[in-house]
């Protein structure tokens, strides 16, 4: 297994790179990415999974009718909705701004750059605040372990970038315009 940290790339670009390999020199079983805005409790839950789970986590499975049940597990017990759009099964929760996506074709091209799992968070899948995208081999179990953290809500909080400081709400009131005193001046040049 190996992890890449790409510490200069942009927040809505790929930062993290997961690989699993049979042995050092064969040929990539699966791989995940995240983009940098990730959320750190999503990353850890990530590497807490990846650490605890060892080489059962690294061996994956084929993708199967019964992986995307047991992947999204979490998300249905916490009521997330469900819809199906052409080859996209997708699962969000009730504000719409986290979810997590299949891709049924993508699962059947083993060899595709495809994603066919798509975790994310944000405005919706297409323009997400960060994302993680997982190739067909990537463990089911590591899926719902993502799925977990993400239907608890952690995953959902926005990060805050390096260097951003918290800012109180801004409040403003607009004030009512104060009525003229006094004689009004005609409208041209004043001297």
């Amino acid at each position: 297994m190996r992890i890449e940290r790409i510490h200069e790339a942009p927040a809505h670009e790929t930062a993290w790179v997961v690989a699993a390999y049979e042995t050092p020199v064969l040929d990539r079983m699966w791989h995940l990415t995240a983009t940098g805005a990730t959320s750190a409790p999503v990353l850890q839950e990530l590497l807490d999974h990846l650490a605890g789970d060892g080489w059962d986590t690294a061996v994956g499975r084929a993708v199967d009718e019964k992986s995307p049940t047991a992947a999204t597990r979490p998300l249905v017990e916490a009521d997330w909705k469900h819809g199906i759009d052409g080859r996209w099964m997708r699962w969000t929760n009730l504000s719409e701004d986290a979810g997590v996506q299949f891709d049924a074709f993508a699962a059947q091209k083993l060899n595709s750059s495809l994603a066919t799992w798509t975790i994310w968070a944000g405005p919706s899948v297409d323009q997400p605040t960060w994302a993680l995208h997982a190739s067909p081999h990537a463990p089911a179990s590591m899926i719902a372990s993502l799925a977990t953290e993400l239907a608890h809500g952690s995953g959902t909080r926005r990060p805050l970038h390096p260097g951003a400081r918290r800012q109180p709400p801004q409040r403003t009131t607009t004030l009512p315009a104060a009525a003229p005193t006094g004689p009004r001046l005609p409208a041209g040049r004043l001297r």
